[in-house]
C-alpha cells in the first residue's frame, strides 16, 4: 500500500473537507492516507520543496510549482460571497492605501496577490494570520489584510473594513474568487491523481450527508469560534466549487492567472490541468 502525505490546513473549512479521510469514513484504494495539519503559509513554504505528496495550498502558491504539482479538482476554496479583506483602526481611502504599512500573512498568499493587483506595492510586514488583528490594533501596522474567519469576525474586534478584496474581485470578473487549491505532486501519475481527486471528493460528500459529526470534527480547529459561526465559515467555503471546480471554477482561475500576468506579477502562465 502506498502511503500518501496530504498536508491539510487546520482551519475549520479544510478540517470539516477531510474529516471522513481522518476517520476511515471514505479510504482510497490501495493508498494509506497520513494526514498533516500546518498553517498554510507553512503548507505553502513546504510546497515549494516539494514535500509532500498531496497538500493544500493558496492558489497564489500554485502560479510557484506548477511544474511539480497538478490542481485537484476537489477541495478548493472558491470565495463565493466572502474573501480576503483589508482593516484598520479608521477609514482610509483605498487611494491612500498603498502608502500604509500593510500586515499580510503571507507573500505568496492568494490574498497578497490580490493586494498587489487592487492597491500596488505598499511597504508589507509578514504576520501570522491570526496576529494580524491584534498588530494593527496595537499600531505596529497601519492596515492588516485578514484571511480565514477574519472577515468575519473582525467587527467584534473593533477593526473597520477598509478594502474588501473579494467583494473587487466579484465586482470586477463575476466568478468567484480562488483562494486555495489542492495540489498533487506531478510525479504521482493521472491514476493516482484520478483517485486520490474522488477519494477527496467522497470525503466531501460524507461531511456533507453527515453535517453534524463533521462539524465535531471541524470545531477541534475552529480556534475559539462558537458553533454558528464554525458552521457559517464552513459553508461560505465548502461550497459547490469544493466538490468539482466546474466551468465558472476554471474560468476563475485563469481570469486570475491573466491579471496576474498582465501586472507583470508571474513570467509566464502555468498548466491548468485539473484532474
Amino acid at each position: 500500500m502506498k502511503i500518501v502525505r496530504i498536508g491539510v490546513s487546520p482551519d475549520p473549512d479544510d478540517a470539516f473537507m477531510v474529516c471522513a479521510l481522518a476517520a476511515g469514513k471514505v479510504t482510497i484504494p490501495g493508498v494509506g492516507v497520513e494526514l498533516v495539519f500546518e498553517d498554510l503559509e507553512s503548507l505553502n513554504r513546504r510546497a515549494r520543496d516539494a514535500e509532500f505528496e498531496v497538500t493544500a495550498v493558496s492558489f497564489a502558491t500554485y502560479l510557484l510549482i506548477a511544474d511539480r504539482y497538478r490542481l485537484m479538482d476537489a477541495g478548493a476554496a472558491m470565495g463565493t460571497t466572502a474573501g480576503p479583506i483589508l482593516v484598520a483602526r479608521e477609514p482610509i481611502p483605498t487611494a491612500a492605501l498603498e502608502d500604509r504599512v500593510v500586515a499580510i500573512p503571507g507573500k505568496h498568499t492568494t490574498a497578497a496577490l490580490l493586494l498587489r493587483l487592487y492597491v500596488g506595492d505598499p511597504p508589507l510586514i509578514e504576520v501570522a494570520f491570526d496576529r494580524i488583528a491584534g498588530v494593527v490594533l496595537e499600531g505596529q501596522a497601519d492596515v492588516g489584510l485578514l484571511i480565514h474567519e477574519g472577515p468575519i469576525t473582525h467587527a467584534k474586534l473593533g477593526l473597520t473594513n477598509v478594502l474588501d478584496l473579494g467583494e473587487a474581485w466579484r465586482r470586477d470578473t463575476g466568478l468567484p474568487l480562488p483562494l486555495g487549491v489542492n495540489v498533487m505532486r506531478r510525479d504521482l501519475g493521472d491514476e493516482l491523481h484520478r483517485n486520490l481527486s474522488q477519494g477527496l471528493r467522497d470525503s466531501i460528500a460524507w461531511a456533507h450527508d453527515h453535517v453534524d459529526e463533521a462539524l465535531d470534527y471541524a470545531m477541534q480547529y475552529g480556534r475559539g469560534m462558537d458553533r454558528e459561526t464554525c458552521r457559517r465559515f464552513v459553508f461560505t467555503f465548502v461550497n459547490d466549487h469544493a466538490l468539482t471546480l466546474g466551468g465558472g471554477g476554471r474560468a476563475a482561475i485563469e481570469r486570475l492567472v491573466e491579471m496576474a500576468r498582465a501586472k507583470g506579477l508571474i513570467a509566464e502562465n502555468p498548466p491548468i490541468d485539473p484532474i
